[in-house]
């Protein structure tokens, strides 16, 4: 009998080249920490569920959302096909009011095409869809980075193509944080968005981010 997790499992390397094994081992203490987290202390239902790479893991989702209940499924390093394979450990033990998405960053660093992120998310969006019919999910959109800017072109096009996908259901939702980021500039981001390394986010960059993002929550109709 196939089972749900076996076909991820599958599916996951039949569309990226890796073995099954190589999936299911390279993340599997970040994924079982969720779940020890979880096990201490159960996550409340109509939770606002953040899942994606490090931009997620190192939000401080307390003092960004105070007065909301928040779960943080980041894995630094992962992409939207990680996500693909663990969906039965990040998303289906929740109740969530809303699903928050960044991946797609390290997807092209790693040599992924647009085109290729596009249909790792639209996978995955299919995913959480079926799981639950009524939930909105935000994708945030991938950022330009001075790090690695050289890359902005084939990252601005995926961004491009999700924001069209999602234009097609009414779950989901572009937060495009790219267009605030890049405002009044002709290269990357100003350094302020950045910690040291020019990559992850700063508390500054932190705080413009859930500007946005909130936006997109209430206008998805989800009460943050």
């Amino acid at each position: 009998m196939i089972t749900p997790r076996l076909f991820l499992i599958t599916f996951l390397a039949l569309t990226t080249g890796i073995s099954a094994q190589e999936a299911s081992l390279k993340w599997e203490s970040s994924i079982a920490g969720f779940e020890a987290r979880d096990a201490k202390s159960p996550p409340e239902e109509n939770t606002i569920l953040f899942v994606g790479s490090s931009s997620i893991r190192m939000w401080d989702l307390n003092t960004s959302w105070p007065e909301s209940p928040t779960v943080n499924n980041g894995f630094g390093g992962s992409t939207l096909a990680d996500s693909i394979h663990y969906f039965d450990r990040l998303f289906t033990p929740y109740a969530p009011a809303a699903v928050v998405l960044y991946a797609g960053d390290n997807d092209i660093n790693k040599g992924l095409s647009p085109e290729e992120v596009a249909k790792d998310f639209k996978t995955l969006a299919s995913l959480i869809s079926d799981q639950f019919p009524e939930t909105p999910v935000i994708y945030i959109a991938i950022k330009p980075s001075e790090a690695r800017w050289k890359l902005w072109p084939e990252m601005k096009q995926a961004n491009d193509l999700v924001a069209s996908l999602c234009q097609k259901n009414a779950h989901w939702h572009f937060a495009d944080i790219a267009a605030p980021m890049l405002k009044g500039r002709e290269g990357a981001p100003q350094s302020r968005w950045f910690i040291e390394d020019g990559l992850h986010l700063s508390r500054y960059g932190y705080e413009e981010w859930t500007g946005i993002v909130k936006l997109k929550i209430r206008e998805a109709g989800v009460k943050d």
